[in-house]
């Protein structure tokens, strides 16, 4: 890559992509890494700096997770937060104890020592912390830089371009936090702000026509915002070498299968096979109601009925010599965290059908350009390909469609009757005008039923709950606080007018504990 890159190793902290968004908000390209990555793979990737992120474990557990010490060796800018700060004092021959009181949230630290880390900061700075050990001893050539009432809160070596701290500069209750981690990127790392869409444009779309050469892609289309930026960026490359397959999978939103053709091949100029495959999904759904089998059986179907127009598609064009390898997917940055615990030692909460739910014999080789991307990058790509503001905009909608959000097994009436509840939740957030200001809003179908009274007679129906969430790029969230009124309507309409269910509840749930879909 011609650009300046962070890497950053992550030792299984539930913060560490945050430290990555906040990087690439420089302009600088981040990327997260296992902590257990080897130097080489470092190297290969020729940094400018190196972050060592937090995490729940301690150095002293059996299980600890580790890095190769040499790359505090490199000659290159290191930065530890929290648990990295314990990896350096550790490994360098300090000494890490229990702290007699562990730190928790808001803290206060003072600034003891001048350093380019602290370049322009007050003295005083109100940060975020969350560790149970502390620093009890520097390693040799160490002073210590901050402090708290209880513990050490930053250290450095300058000579040895090393420089840690105990609080987490990545989070926004740390109000100086950005500023510290620019002083360390830009001006101790010397990065250069040059990782912007045109860039990222132009880079992506040399790669995939390199990858694809003479060769044919298909391209997995839902109708949202990363698949369709993800196809405009491919046929960007290729042109005409691209097919995309938009499939009808049985959990598609109300109307959603006409709609997305029309937009597709009217404002896009895509070039569209459009496959109802419904039955085919919900026969190999029935009887399914575990999550993570949901999810695999979608995401082995998808590929299957993707090799099956590979085929056909193949066949038509078979004049020229050509197969169809490639199969181009919209998968994000936050998908692939959630979906693998590819990333150090950081838990897998779900399986993304695009991504832990891909069958081991997948036929199709993968072309997945916006991999490294979270939503709101993806949106700025959106917009620098001249993509219109309706398809931009669209909240997210995941991958195994309605599936996830009926609890218990799916079937063709479930899904009429989620699809009806949904759209009200849709039409009334966007009369509000709050349809761009949520993250996402959208209606569950609950496998409970309960009694109610409609037109003085005794009902026994579904419980349908609302969902509404705030986030920056869906790693975290907060429950949306929606106006009542809006609640009020949505609840009416839904009991009047979709038959099925009788009560209406709201999701106050945060990401986490939460997360944004139920399933």
């Amino acid at each position: 890559m011609d650009t300046s890159t962070v890497v950053i190793l992550d030792f299984g902290s539930q913060y560490t992509q945050l430290i990555a968004r906040r990087i690439r908000e420089f302009n600088v390209f981040s990327v997260v890494l296992p902590c257990t990555v080897s130097l080489e793979q470092v190297k290969a990737l020729k940094p400018k700096g190196i972050i060592l992120s937090g995490g729940p474990s301690s150095v002293y557990d059996a299980d600890a997770p580790k890095a190769d010490p040499a790359v505090l060796a490199m000659g290159l800018p290191v930065l530890g937060i929290c648990y990295g700060l314990h990896f350096i004092v550790h490994h360098l021959g300090g000494k890490i104890e229990s702290a007699p009181a562990r730190e928790y949230g808001h803290a206060e630290v003072t600034v003891i020592a001048e350093t380019p880390l602290f370049s322009g900061l007050p003295q005083v700075m109100n940060v975020w912390m969350s560790h149970g050990d502390e620093a009890k001893a520097l390693p040799e050539g160490f002073v210590l830089t901050a402090q708290t009432s209880n513990a050490v809160a930053g250290i450095a070596n300058e000579a040895r371009k090393i420089w840690a701290v105990q609080f987490h500069p990545e989070v926004a209750h740390t109000k100086q936090g950005m500023e510290l981690l620019k002083n360390f990127v830009i001006d101790i790392c010397g990065a250069s702000a040059d990782w912007t869409p045109e860039h990222f444009i132009q880079s992506t779309v040399e790669r995939v026509r390199a990858q694809v050469g003479d060769g044919h892609a298909i391209c997995g289309l839902s109708g949202g915002v990363d698949s369709s930026v993800a196809a405009v960026l491919v046929a960007k490359a290729i042109g005409d070498k691209l097919t995309c397959i938009f499939v009808n999978n049985g959990v598609l939103r109300k109307d959603e299968f006409a709609k997305v053709q029309t937009t597709m091949r009217e404002q896009l100029g895509l070039n569209v096979v459009a496959v109802d495959a419904s039955e085919r999904f919900l026969t190999k759904l029935a009887g399914v109601t575990d999550p993570e089998t949901k999810r695999k059986v979608i995401g082995g179907e998808f590929i299957s009925v993707f090799d099956d127009e590979a085929k056909k598609i193949f066949e038509a064009e078979k004049h020229d010599g050509k197969d169809v390898a490639w199969l181009v997917q919209g998968t994000l940055y936050p998908d692939v965290i959630e979906s693998s615990s590819v990333h150090g030692p950081s838990h897998t909460i779900k399986s993304h059908h695009n991504v832990g739910g891909l069958p081991a014999d997948m036929k199709l080789k993968l072309i997945e350009p916006l991999r490294d991307l979270f939503k709101d990058e993806v949106r700025r790509i959106g917009r620098d390909l001249g993509m219109p503001d309706d398809i931009i905009e669209r909240q997210p909608f995941p991958g195994p469609g309605l599936a996830v959000r009926i609890l218990g097994e799916v079937t063709a009436e479930r899904v009429a009757i989620l699809q009806e509840a949904d759209q009200i939740v849709v039409d009334e957030i966007k009369r509000a005008g709050l349809y761009r200001k949520v993250w996402q809003s959208f209606a569950v179908l609950l496998p409970v039923k309960s009694v109610g009274v409609m037109g003085d007679q005794r009902t026994y129906a579904n419980t349908c709950a609302i969902r509404a969430v705030e986030s920056e790029d869906g790693m975290t969230a907060d429950w949306a606080p929606l106006p009542y009124e809006v609640l009020r309507t949505i609840s009416s309409r839904i009991v009047s007018e979709v038959r099925g269910i009788n009560r209406v509840v709201y999701d106050i749930t945060s990401k986490p504990p939460g997360t944004i879909e139920w399933e």
